[in-house]
């Protein structure tokens, strides 16, 4: 992908890395009921957890986009995916508690939370702005394989090994790419005298605020369904075991990669950003939707609904796309790394408000009660980023 041979593999490594995270920030669902059982982890309780993964991976946006720009994407993204990657799954593997697990999923998050930006910033220095959607697409695709992982693979491995072998098993690997990535991935060269940014300066960029929100919910949908609601979902409305959840989540995550795979070269054939991503965002609104109103209809009519949400809920690499389109190269780091806080710190912040939202809403009269209200709440955001995008400039390159 790149002119230089140390650099391919420096982003195949960077691949693996966001293969790793977009598994640490869906395994959990598969997970529920041996950690209900084990530990007593309950769903609003790894709701918790979960939230903590994604909070810690908006906070340290701000810090690694300085880092970007001033350290480099070597030492960036290595340095943090061992300790705080690694180790992070180390202590979810010797977890006793659920609040074990929180900290444990804060750590992993931080450990996370440069990979991706490491990869866009050397497609934003070295390749064409005409490439970064197709690239940008690539790499989301390719990691978002890690949803295969964290599901029936996962829930097949937690029953034959147990989910703590299991999980030294990841903390070894996660350590593994770390190392590489120190060692393989070159820094892009810097023009001389180019402009020192600010993150005062991306904000002041005005395109960017009617791209904020959706940025923010888009995100927050997908990961908070697929991240966490899906299982507990599926075990409560059906009675499902681990291994049926795990091949609902195998096929959410096979649709979310072709999904994604679909959405890059949507621009370029259709000659438009913003009304790809909003034709997409209004089809995953109308799954969801559907799900809320028939939320107990038949098990494979729910999968297959889910899988639709999958699929078209797959905007992040057009919408960070979009926003990408009006930094101006000394903005880089720092603009792509406050896209990714609103999405990610979205999901954050959704997976503690429907955890509450939960909580609240049971007992309820029926089992599926509850996530009636949560899948009304997940449409209801992602309405709102919706009719605040429409006021956005198009954009292609």
């Amino acid at each position: 992908m790149a002119g230089d041979q140390e650099v391919t593999y420096g982003i195949l490594l960077l691949a693996v890395a966001y293969v790793l995270s977009q598994f640490f920030r869906a395994f959990l669902a598969v997970l529920s009921p041996f950690l209900r059982e084990d530990i007593g982890a309950t769903p609003d309780a790894l709701a918790a957890a979960s939230g903590y993964w994604f909070i810690a991976f908006a906070a340290m946006q701000i810090p690694i986009g300085w880092a970007l720009d001033t350290l480099g994407p070597r030492r960036t993204a290595s340095t943090l995916l061992l300790i705080g990657g690694a180790g992070g799954a180390a202590m979810f593997a010797v977890a006793t508690t659920p609040g074990h697990l929180s900290i444990a999923m804060a750590l992993i998050g931080i450990g996370c939370a440069p990979v991706l930006m490491a990869s866009y910033y050397i497609f934003a220095r070295e390749f064409p702005p005409a490439r970064f959607a197709v690239l940008a697409a690539m790499m989301v695709g390719v990691g978002t394989s890690g949803n295969v992982f964290a599901s029936f693979p996962v829930a097949y491995a937690a029953e034959l090994l147990g989910w703590r072998v299991s999980l030294w098993g990841l903390a070894a690997l996660t350590a593994a790419t770390a190392v590489g990535i120190w060692l393989l991935v070159a820094d892009p060269a810097k023009p001389e005298g180019e402009a020192r940014g600010s993150f005062a300066e991306v904000i002041r960029l005005r395109a960017l605020w009617v791209i904020f929100p959706l940025m923010a919910v888009s995100y927050a949908h997908i990961g908070a369904f697929r991240g966490l609601w899906v299982g507990p979902y599926l075990e409560d409305v059906f009675g499902v075991t681990a291994r049926s959840i795990g091949w609902v989540t195998f096929c959410m995550g096979l649709a979310m990669i072709a999904g994604t795979f679909a959405y890059g070269p949507l621009d370029r054939i259709f000659r438009t950003r913003k009304w790809v991503i909003f034709t997409g965002t209004a089809i995953t609104l109308g799954a969801t939707l559907l799900l809320a109103i028939i939320p107990a209809q038949g098990f494979i009519l729910s999968a297959v609904i889910i899988c639709v949400i999958g699929f078209f809920a797959m905007t992040y690499p057009p919408i960070m796309a979009h926003g990408r389109s009006f930094l101006p190269p000394h903005l880089v780091g720092r603009g792509m790394t406050l896209l990714n806080l609103c999405s990610i710190g979205g999901v954050g912040v959704m997976q503690f408000v429907s955890g509450r939202v939960y909580d609240a809403a049971t007992p309820a009269a029926t089992a599926h009660g509850p996530y009636v209200i949560l899948f009304a709440l997940f449409a209801g955001f992602l309405a709102l980023g919706m009719v605040i995008y429409l006021f956005s400039q198009d954009t292609t390159d």
